[in-house]
């Protein structure tokens, strides 16, 4: 199968590094093809600007958004690899989403629906955020997070969500201990789904 892994830290130092790490040697191990993209290290430009969406509606796509909606084109599983910022996505991922799953590429709509470009694909997601869980649990925030990129973005498009795994209380001071127990969770989900 192959596999697209949309990754969005600024730190190859990171935890949400060796999450990827992880993740990407899980796949290949089980004879996956799997290809990254690094938002961050490709220089990904987030900004949805006016000339974009002329050119997408001229037919026109610009390069960089043509060459990742290849790569969900060619994926049969796509995964996202992201830490939560103030409740929600790095910028840099939510505009690799408003520019990329574009109308009349990731959805469109018909007489009254919506309908779903990207059927036929799966969908995980993983996240990480420095709040300790049982505290978003208990405000909703993790429900939150669950239907706003579970349902909002993979589901609207037709992507079947496998699973979103979301870790809490993810710092520099989180014992190496619990840090390895996330990473052979990470390992031990992807052996299950894919």
């Amino acid at each position: 199968m192959n596999h697209l892994v949309v990754y969005a830290h600024p730190h190859p130092e990171s935890f949400n590094h060796a999450i990827l790490e992880t993740a990407v040697k899980a796949l290949e191990d089980k004879g996956h093809q799997v290809f990254v993209r690094d938002l961050y290290a490709l220089d990904f430009q987030p900004v949805l600007k006016p000339q974009d969406t002329a050119a997408m509606k001229s037919g026109n796509i610009p390069d960089d958004i043509k060459t990742e909606q290849e790569f969900i084109t060619k994926a049969d599983v796509i995964t996202f690899i992201y830490p939560i910022w103030w409740s929600g996505l790095p910028a840099i991922l939510k505009g690799y989403v408003d520019r990329v799953f574009a109308y009349g590429f990731a959805y469109a709509y018909g007489e009254g629906e919506i309908i779903q470009l990207l059927k036929g694909k799966k969908g995980l997601i993983i996240n990480t955020h420095g709040t300790p869980k049982e505290i978003y649990d208990e405000m909703g925030m993790t429900a939150s997070l669950t239907i706003t990129s579970d349902v909002g973005i993979f589901d609207f498009t037709g992507i079947e969500p496998l699973d979103h795994l979301l870790f809490g209380n993810v710092s520099e001071y989180l014992e190496e201990a619990a840090l390895k127990d996330i990473l052979k969770q990470v390992e031990e989900k992807i052996n299950s789904l894919c």
